[in-house]
């Protein structure tokens, strides 16, 4: 019988992580007493929230949610804490990269305006990674609910602080709403900025909205991307083009976007070759990090050590880490599986 591994020992890199999303609990209590925010009972209690977004009033309600944690997020030292402790669980759980997501737009009003945020922001991540030795960047991400000029906006403010850790661009929010072809603009100047596109995709809509990320804002990897399954063509041309899908599959469960853990179509993906990086998405709101997606495919989906290694390998690959960053990591997977 084949000895279980550790996941939480084994190498990965994480590259599906919003950014309010990643508070620990315990963190959002305190934040909460000290400015005196009454939180509702889904946040206050000692299980995640009940959720479904399947419906229009289901996600209104988990936008609620996010935007009530968020607003305990006041000082710059809320941020940093934040970061480091997001980098702290990262690290507990084996990652080795994290590339944390987040709109600077939404924390902009209590932190002195767009630029004082993201500039908070990126020397928070500089100072957790060289604190905790987890490599971080950011992942600058547009809101689909706002004007695409306000994407092409953010577009070029990310561009702008590239040298100071931001490596992709992002676009977020309910998929359902604002076609993916009106923000091409925004992603044509990251791209030509040097930054990778990685659009949310194929989560509350169907195949057709993975093919328009690819088509119409040519993104090198999917948040999400799971209902690509739903179409064997579409997942050829995935595994074809080495796009990554960021698959967060207790996210997946808990907004009801299927039903059961083992409805999740992680071996579907892994078999028709569609490389895929587990994440945890909003473990805040979900209640799991990132080592329990990878129990998640043992349990649920018989994924062998061997697979969960080629997983991990995947998230290496599909991510912006540096080459030597990527071999270390790379290498470290090799030790895990061969014990």
């Amino acid at each position: 019988m084949e000895r279980v591994r550790d996941v939480s020992e084994l190498p990965k890199a994480h590259l599906h992580l919003h950014f309010t999303g990643s508070m620990r609990h315990t963190t959002l209590l305190e934040l909460a007493d000290k400015y005196g925010v009454h939180l509702p009972e889904a946040l206050t209690g000692g299980e995640p929230p009940k959720l479904r977004a399947t419906d229009e009033r289901g996600w209104f309600r988990f936008q609620r949610l996010y935007d009530m944690a968020r607003s305990c997020l006041r000082e710059p030292e809320d941020i940093q804490r934040l970061v480091r402790e997001a980098a702290e669980e990262d690290l507990a759980d084996g990652s080795g990269w994290l590339e944390i997501q987040v709109d600077p737009t939404s924390y902009a009003p209590r932190l002195g305006g767009l630029i004082p945020a993201l500039e908070i922001i990126l020397d928070a991540v500089d100072t957790a990674s060289r604190e905790t030795g987890l490599g971080m960047r950011v992942l600058v991400a547009a809101n689909r609910m706002k004007h695409p000029l306000d994407a092409r906006t953010l577009a070029r403010l990310a561009v702008r602080y590239a040298d100071r850790g931001i490596v992709g661009f992002g676009l977020s929010n309910d998929e359902r709403r604002g076609m993916a072809r009106d923000f091409d603009r925004a992603f044509a100047i990251a791209r030509e900025g040097g930054l990778l596109a990685a659009p949310h995709g194929g989560e509350l809509t169907g195949p057709a909205s993975v093919r328009d990320c690819i088509d119409d804002l040519h993104a090198s990897r999917i948040g999400h991307g799971v209902r690509a399954a739903e179409d064997p063509r579409l997942l050829k041309r995935l595994a074809d083009k080495g796009v990554t899908c960021e698959v967060c599959p207790s996210s997946n469960v808990a907004l009801g976007v299927y039903e059961k853990p083992e409805d999740v179509p992680l071996r579907k993906l892994f078999e028709a070759g569609v490389p895929m990086a587990l994440g945890a998405d909003d473990p805040l709101l979900f209640g799991s990090r990132l080592a329990a997606q990878y129990e998640l495919a043992r349990e649920f989906h018989a994924f062998t050590d061997a697979e969960l290694a080629e997983l991990a390998r995947q998230s290496v690959r599909g991510s912006a880490a540096p080459e030597d960053v990527q071999g270390k990591l790379l290498a470290g997977i090799d030790d895990w599986i061969a014990g």
